[in-house]
């Protein structure tokens, strides 16, 4: 059964890490070993077992609970999780929805919590409508080159198979743009747009002029 928006909380706690994304259904690796998030992550498998992704936005001032974020990240649910011999945690967080920021709470155990606001991207968790079409000859001729341009390899017969939102979302994961250019990605949106901003981005990459959609040299 689907998710309702309404099942999920409105307060939990947020990991503030710069440059990583995670989109709704798509799936983010996570090496967890400072003490503040094991507590962190120890919480949430007890509660729900969801977290909020958020970038730190690094254009504002820090704040009393450190660096100011970004005002909208992706809740993530923790769908796998082992310990390694060394006391790490290795987890795998699926996104869920968007949610923007309304008021960060008081530190809990030392990691950092938000009130948010989650309905404005309900459409996130599903509705029933087909996926938005994309332009797939540009976007992986866009990757083609933008990979030829990086030196990377890649399963193409992977690539080629993956259905049109499963590729949008992965390569807008882990495709290694700046912050600000992923925080674009995250708040497209409709998939349609999201898929727009990620051809942007691989053309600019191709050519060596990364310049965020909001305008400026980010290399």
């Amino acid at each position: 059964m689907a998710t309702r928006v309404e099942s999920l909380p409105t307060e939990f706690a947020v990991f503030p890490l710069p440059g990583a994304l995670v989109l709704p259904q798509g799936k983010l690796p996570l090496n967890i070993f400072e003490k503040r998030y094991l507590r962190m992550i120890d919480d949430s498998l007890a509660e729900g077992r969801v977290i909020g992704m958020i970038q730190p936005d690094q254009s504002r001032a820090d704040t009393p609970m450190g660096p100011a974020l970004y005002r909208v990240g992706c809740l993530g649910r923790i769908s796998s999780f082992s310990e390694t011999d060394d006391g790490r945690y290795l987890i795998t967080l699926t996104g869920l929805v968007r949610f923007s920021v309304q008021v960060e709470l008081e530190l809990h155990r030392g990691y950092r919590r938000v009130r948010a606001e989650l309905g404005r991207y309900k459409a996130d968790l599903g509705d029933g409508q087909p996926d938005a079409a994309i332009d797939r000859e540009a976007l992986l001729g866009a990757l083609r080159a933008y990979f030829a341009s990086q030196g990377f390899d890649a399963n193409w017969d992977a690539i080629e198979e993956m259905p049109d939102q499963a590729l949008v979302t992965t390569l807008a994961m882990v495709c290694p743009f700046e912050p600000r250019e992923k925080q674009a990605l995250l708040e497209a949106m409709t998939e349609a747009d999201r898929a727009d901003t990620l051809l942007a981005l691989l053309r600019m990459g191709a050519h060596g002029t990364a310049s965020g959609p909001a305008g400026g040299r980010t290399s």
